[in-house]
């Protein structure tokens, strides 16, 4: 028996695009937090260069060890607004250092460069949002979030309209790099504190100085096993086919996280179990809901099949670990998923369509490449409808746009890797300002 779960793991890894998407190590920067901003940048490049020195090396062995593909390793800090606030000066000095250290130990992304103001901004928190487009314009692997709403606190509209200038800006500075900026920056709602994905990924305050986190995916698993199922299943039945094989993947993270955190001589956090998917051809959520029964992505059936996919996968992780977290679920980010570029190609995929299907799925409006001439009002517009989504629901929504600043229709901005590409696809409220309340749901004291 325990030969059969090893060859199945093996055919998972070689011919099923399974992975570790990343080993994410969190770490709290609190204790850098220094009235002299440089003298802070100073203790900050000292603490990751130190406690971050054999992640790399540590994910590497694993993965040799056991030969398990473990694609990124990653850092998530702790919001940078907060030792603005405290420091004062230029926030994008921060973001340089983050940058230098984080190449230094040779991680693919670090995240952190965020504020959390889904109540209201303070100055180092509005200082920081300003200075996100240029922070990302002049670093490489930098990423950045904003948390502008909650369940509990409503939304927060001047952090919105704010939001929708700094995407806009984040574009404009990179145009000549496919608008790359705007790929690294997330507008959350509901934000978690122990997201192991980027761009999203910050390090809470209530998590321990430094932990690993894992983040795993199988779409292309979940997809062949839903295949192997037949089309005479009825779907109670598949969605038993797809929670089988979600405790399967989550227990390969469990495995490798513990692992790691044991030889690193850290805590382990959780494993978060996303659907994250690729341009590699099987490796995509859409092929998955096309198994399921559905004519095309974004056809009739498409949210009743993502969101039984997504309760799904989650059912079945919390089976497999007491540690699941993060954002587990299924993930739509369109560049990124060779089945949502198809679908948005031949017109099946509209911003409206997937914003009801993130009702029902992980994050929100992900990768969406927007015309260039869009403007910043309407970008906002489209971060208070996402994250209204996520404030009724009590979930975590998001948006990642990228306007495409100087492209007409048809033209394609190319990311590279695991970003992938996509085409260009042919107000009052806003300017209220204010919040939005939260809703009656949040009462629950």
């Amino acid at each position: 028996m325990r030969s059969d779960y090893i060859l199945e793991t093996v055919r998972m890894i070689e011919e099923e695009c399974l992975d570790i998407r990343t080993i994410t190590m969190g770490i709290s920067l609190l204790d850098c937090c220094d009235s002299d901003i440089d003298v802070s940048c100073e203790k900050i490049y000292r603490k990751i260069t130190t406690v971050a020195k054999d992640l790399v090396k540590t994910a590497h062995d694993i993965s040799m060890e056991y030969g398990i593909p473990i694609i990124n390793q990653r850092i998530s800090v702790t919001p940078i607004s907060l030792l603005v606030s405290v420091s004062g000066g230029d926030p994008v000095k921060y973001a340089k250092v983050l940058d230098k250290a984080a190449k230094e130990v040779g991680v693919n992304f670090i995240g952190g460069y965020s504020a959390l103001v889904q109540k209201g901004m303070t100055e180092g928190d509005i200082a920081l949002i300003r200075s996100i487009p240029e922070a990302l314009a002049c670093t490489d692997i930098v990423c950045s979030s904003v948390n502008v709403g909650s369940t509990k606190a409503g939304i927060n509209m001047d952090a919105v309209q704010l939001m929708g200038k700094v995407v806009r800006e984040c574009a404009e500075l990179t145009k000549d790099n496919n608008c790359f900026g705007a790929s690294k920056l997330v507008v959350f709602c509901n934000a978690v504190e122990d997201n192991p994905f980027m761009a999203g990924a910050f390090h809470g305050i209530t998590e321990p100085d430094v932990v690993i986190h894992v983040g795993v995916s199988g779409p292309g698993v979940v997809r062949e096993a839903v295949k192997e199922a037949g089309p005479d299943r009825k779907m109670d039945e598949i969605a038993e086919v797809i929670k089988k094989t979600a405790f399967k993947i989550t227990r390969m993270g469990q495995l490798v996280g513990t692992i790691a955190a044991e030889r690193l001589g850290v805590p382990f956090g959780i494993v978060d179990l996303s659907l994250a998917p690729t341009p590699a051809v099987g490796d995509s959520v859409a092929r998955i809901l096309e198994e399921i029964g559905l004519e095309t992505c974004g056809g009739p059936g498409t949210t009743a099949c993502l969101a039984m996919l997504n309760d799904a996968v989650k059912k079945g992780g919390v089976m497999a670990s007491s540690s699941v977290g993060g954002l587990s679920g299924a993930f739509i980010p369109v560049s990124e998923d060779a089945g949502m570029i198809e679908a948005a190609e031949k017109g099946a995929l509209s911003i409206e369509k997937l914003e009801a299907m993130t009702a029902v799925c992980s994050v929100g409006l992900d990768m969406i490449i927007i015309p260039g001439d869009t403007t910043a009002e309407t970008i906002s517009a489209l971060i208070a409808d996402e994250a209204a989504i996520g404030m009724i629901n009590n979930k975590t929504t998001a948006c990642r746009l990228i306007p495409a600043i100087g492209k007409g229709e048809g033209d394609t901005l190319n990311f590279g890797g695991l970003l992938g590409y996509g085409s260009v696809k042919p107000d009052v409220m806003v300017n209220r300002g204010g919040r939005i309340p939260s809703p009656i749901h949040s009462l629950k004291n």
